[in-house]
């Protein structure tokens, strides 16, 4: 599933395409993706414009002049392209070309946006796990899929003494209680891994033992990997891709995850910058975590 970079990557892409733009035609391929769309989705986008386009948690979010906000979830397999004429670089980013006859007309293609930027956007998910909402923007924080979801982890309000309260007491190993949402919304398992290397800690540790100084590296090394990812286009794994059809690049920096048996890159610039020696002689472990693929190591994360 998309983490934040990678969603944030596909907010910024529909940027320059969506915000203070108005939906000129909107049409819809099935009834439902993970859940049925509103009643008259499309008629009721059809006209609007999108006051402010931003992201909460791993949810893109566009208020509407009309007091509605369109909630977007890119589930396991979504993909938004964005398509404009002549393929020339316009609005910031290369995009697809809208003279191309194929765009909209994959199987899986199953709702096409046009906005009077001129653009065309095209959401794809073949395993159908994403979703589109319409939901009420004064009401928004109390709907089911944003109550109680946790602190941004790139806001001013994610700081060493948040994240001390809240781990304060926890019995659960520290890389469980960052992946709560409740706790820290859009962090998911990649980056978790990756801050976790960056702050020396072990994901193993108990998230009330870890100690003040490794919470004081904690917080910078989970802004600076979130950035890291942002500004490299995200992580493209399996399904991950930009609005303007490249892959990310951010796996290519990957310093733990996905390298298991592989010496620990203790020489990497960004684990200088936190302190650690050049090498550290380890090898980078894998264990499983509530079900999820941990990659550590055992040497320097303590």
């Amino acid at each position: 599933m998309p983490e934040l970079p990678e969603v944030e990557t596909v907010r910024l892409g529909l940027l320059p395409v969506l915000e203070g733009h108005r939906f000129t035609h909107v049409e819809t391929r099935r009834g439902d993706l993970r859940v049925p769309f509103p009643n008259d989705f499309a008629g009721r986008l059809t006209g609007r414009r999108v006051t402010r386009l931003r992201r909460r948690a791993k949810y893109i979010l566009g208020d509407l002049d009309d007091g509605e906000t369109l909630v977007i979830h890119l589930g396991m397999s979504g993909r938004m392209s964005v398509h404009v004429a002549g393929n020339a670089k316009k609005l910031g980013t290369y995009v697809h070309d809208l003279g191309d006859a194929t765009v909209g007309t994959d199987k899986h293609d199953h709702v096409v946006m046009d906005t009077d930027a001129p653009a065309r956007i095209v959401f794809n998910d073949h395993r159908r796990f994403g979703l589109m909402l319409l939901v009420e923007t004064a009401h928004l924080d109390e709907h089911k899929l944003f109550r109680g979801l946790g602190v941004e982890p790139l806001s001013d309000a994610f700081d060493t003494a948040f994240l001390r309260a809240a781990l304060k007491g926890k019995k659960t190993p520290i890389k469980s209680a960052l992946l709560d949402q409740r706790l820290i919304a859009g962090l998911g398992n990649i980056y978790v891994c990756e801050a976790l290397f960056r702050a020396k800690t072990s994901p193993r540790r108990l998230a009330a033992k870890v100690r003040p100084d490794q919470i004081a590296l904690l917080v910078p090394a989970i802004k600076a990997v979130l950035r890291a990812a942002i500004k490299a286009g995200g992580s493209s794994l399996r399904d991950h891709k930009r609005t303007d059809g490249e892959l990310g690049l951010f796996q290519h920096n990957f310093q733990v995850y996905g390298r298991e048996g592989e010496p620990c890159p203790g020489s990497a610039s960004s684990s200088e910058a936190i302190g650690l020696k050049k090498t550290c002689g380890g090898t980078i472990k894998r264990i499983v975590q509530a079900g999820r693929s941990t990659f550590y190591c055992p040497k320097c994360q303590r």
